[in-house]
């Protein structure tokens, strides 16, 4: 075993310096440690390393250890350097830091806008604020809502507009287990939005355009007028834009959380996974071009070169991008460096992306790319030889899945993770959907060759359309299986981690009969299985209320233990999408689920005593009664626009802190924010410093 870990670390010198990098990434973003500590403690590294090659060769070997703590330092201080490069707020022309509320700005726009319900969005980035009279340049990128009737159609990629606007800076909702949109748009750069209507702004003539983001953006919009043209259905159409290029804008949502339910939605995902498929077939397709020895450079540089092209197609978005760059470097490995292993090329591929962005390190696409492929490596050629099917049809198909599977073995504990569900008919849905998904990729590719044949291309647009109406009724009728998805599943990091040793241990061990695989299971699923008890310990005994912030809306969750009881809005309550997204997320980190009624639980018109709290609900519908005896309120939660005075309010009852919810005017709360500061009486608004969770253990 021992001798099997040096050999493997031998031929994984890369691995060596990714896994500190990794680490210097992780520490500074959570530490935010000055530049300064990290270049000394990058210094002592480096001085480390030039030391050891001074030393006589023979010493060396005694010496290994300093040589590894002295490149893990080196790599470790230049992960955490790399972090506070990338970091926009550490520019000192960040637009944070130079912007005034009475600035006019000049945008330039990086994409063309996407047409959403009431606007055009776009992300732009911003070069000038003009400042009485004089022009400041600036940096930093700003999401630009355009209002619909503003004429969206005269903005393209490349132009220039000109407002003078105050500038909001991009917030989260700040509910437990929420989505972090903030540090999402952070790590892309993005610190403030905008919303323009007609009157507010100029465009600027002339535009500032770069030849290849023109390319990209005008083949996109050529790949998806062929599309239009020749397939018809919305559910259709929107798939085969998706599938192709990954233009999402025309999905049917509900079609979506039917791939997500069923365990397919990395079909519409283009990332890692994609990739690997696309990849796997050139190298199957390109194998006579191997065998022969004239012919043998040639596959690599196909191979290359259908990825990329595929990539530009997919309008060369990051995650594309990625994966192009990562199966670029296999490829390379494989045919040039014949000493190192495929982990090594991988440890490489990712060492590159992270150096030119280590907030990539957090990104889901990812995180999934690459558990994808590794597991793919490991687990594709044992599950294929599951079966030996002499139909050669049949076994592609065979081969299409087997790849498909192999994928899921590792990527599996990081989709709980990250979406706290498990679709359990996967299998199922895999098999039909991903050799279907494949035939209808190239056909899609192929529609795009043969769109100067109008005949040609309408025989194949209906073909498609058919193909993928049959995909889509497909997944969503396995969606209607009884116990198909497994939802509200939540993960620690650790959970996570010790999940995902727990699954590849044992696939080994089942697919190899390695007795070390097994080990590693079996040690992985004891941990998983105490840290998941005390954390289920946990959750029997919390007392919580939590306050959401949800926009224009009272929402409110009594939690005790396992059991929570909804107070609010009940058009809240029928409307899918905002209770999944502002509230789902908090029911499930709590681990909680509905109740009809608590322990300790009493309630009389706007009146609740809950665990010896006592707690008073006030919005337009509610009158305060004025209380003689001034008795004591834990909590008072100020909903909707109600006619009170907050020093009236403090004259009757001995309050302890104030919430307004997320259905309270802004103009409301700045009067009443004042009154309880001089009467001294804590307040939080969660449309500001998001929910309210009062903690009663």
């Amino acid at each position: 075993m021992a001798s099997y870990g040096n050999r493997f670390w031998k031929k994984t010198p890369f691995l060596k310096l990714l896994i500190p990098l990794m680490l210097g990434i992780i520490v500074q973003w959570h530490l935010q440690l000055y530049a300064n500590t990290w270049l000394i403690i990058l210094a002592v590294g480096i001085t480390g390393l030039c030391s050891f090659f001074f030393i006589p060769v023979l010493t060396r070997f005694h010496l290994s250890t300093f040589s590894g703590i002295s490149t893990g330092t080196t790599f470790l201080s230049f992960g955490a350097l790399l972090v506070i490069q990338n970091d926009i707020r550490n520019n000192g022309q960040w637009l944070g830091a130079v912007y005034k509320d009475k600035d006019a700005i000049i945008a330039t726009l990086d994409e063309p806008p996407v047409e959403k319900t009431k606007s055009n969005k776009a992300n732009a980035s911003v070069s000038f604020l003009i400042r009485e009279g004089k022009i400041n340049p600036a940096q930093g990128k700003i999401i630009i809502y355009f209002k619909k009737d503003s004429a969206g159609q005269q903005f393209s990629y490349g132009s220039q507009v000109i407002f003078k606007k105050s500038l909001q800076e991009i917030k989260n909702s700040g509910n437990p287990g929420g989505f972090d949109y903030k540090r999402y748009s952070l790590f892309q750069g993005i610190t403030h939005q905008v919303f323009l209507k007609p009157g507010e702004f100029e465009i600027i003539p002339g535009k500032k355009e770069n030849w290849l983001k023109k390319l990209i953006f005008t083949s996109r919009e050529k790949v998806l007028t062929i599309l239009r043209q020749n397939i018809s259905g919305e559910k259709e159409l929107g798939l085969a834009e998706a599938l192709l290029i990954g233009y999402k804008d025309d999905l049917d949502q509900s079609l979506v959380q039917s791939y997500t339910n069923t365990g397919v939605v990395h079909i519409i995902a283009i990332s890692g996974l994609h990739l690997g498929l696309i990849y796997w077939l050139l190298v199957q397709l390109l194998k006579p071009l191997r065998r022969n020895r004239k012919t043998r450079w040639l596959s690599p540089v196909l191979i290359i070169a259908g990825l990329w092209s595929f990539s530009l197609l997919a309008g060369a978005q990051p995650s594309v991008l990625r994966s192009a760059l990562m199966f670029s470097c296999i490829v390379l490995g494989e045919s040039f460096t014949r000493k190192t292993t495929i982990y090594n090329t991988m440890a490489v591929s990712a060492f590159i992306l992270l150096c030119y962005n280590p907030f990539w390190l957090w990104d889901v696409g990812f995180q999934l790319s690459y558990a994808a492929v590794l597991s793919i490596i490991i687990f594709m050629r044992p599950i294929y030889n599951w079966f030996n099917i002499k139909n050669k049809i049949l076994d592609f198909v065979w081969k299409l899945n087997a790849v498909t599977l192999a994928a899921q073995i590792l990527t599996i504990p990081l989709g709980i993770y990250h979406f706290h569900q498990f679709p359990t008919s996967f299998i199922l849905t895999n098999f039909l959907a991903v050799p279907l998904s494949s035939i209808i990729l190239f056909g899609e590719i192929l529609l795009c060759i043969v769109s100067l044949i109008p005949a040609v291309a309408a025989l194949a647009g209906k073909i498609l359309t058919s193909l993928i109406w049959l995909m889509n009724t497909y997944v969503e009728r396995i969606e209607l299986i009884p116990f198909s998805l497994w939802d509200g599943l939540q993960l620690s990091i650790t959970q996570a981690i010790l999940l995902l040793f727990f699954t590849a241990g044992i696939s080994y061990w089942l697919m190899e009969r390695s007795t070390n695989g097994l080990k590693i299971g079996i040690v992985s699923l004891l941990l998983f299985t105490a840290e998941r008890t005390v954390s289920f310990i946990a959750a029997e005994k919390q007392q919580k209320i939590i306050v959401y912030n949800v926009p224009q809306k009272k929402a409110i969750d009594f939690i005790d233990g396992r059991n929570y009881l909804f107070i609010g809005d009940s058009g809240l309550l029928a409307n899918d999408f905002a209770r999944n997204f502002h509230l789902k997320p908090s029911r499930v980190l709590y681990r909680i689920k509905g109740a009809d009624t608590l322990n300790d639980f009493l309630g009389y018109k706007n009146y609740i005593s809950y665990k010896k709290r006592y707690i008073l609900l006030l919005d337009e519908t509610i009158s305060f009664t004025p209380q003689v005896n001034k008795p004591i309120i834990d909590l008072v939660v100020i909903s909707k626009n109600p006619k009170l005075y907050i020093a009236k309010l403090a004259g009757s009852l001995d309050i302890k802190q104030v919430v307004f919810d997320g259905s309270v005017p802004a103009w409301k709360t700045k009067y009443w924010k004042k009154d309880c500061d001089s009467l001294r009486i804590p307040w939080h608004d969660v449309s500001i410093k998001g929910a309210f969770v009062m903690n009663l253990n």
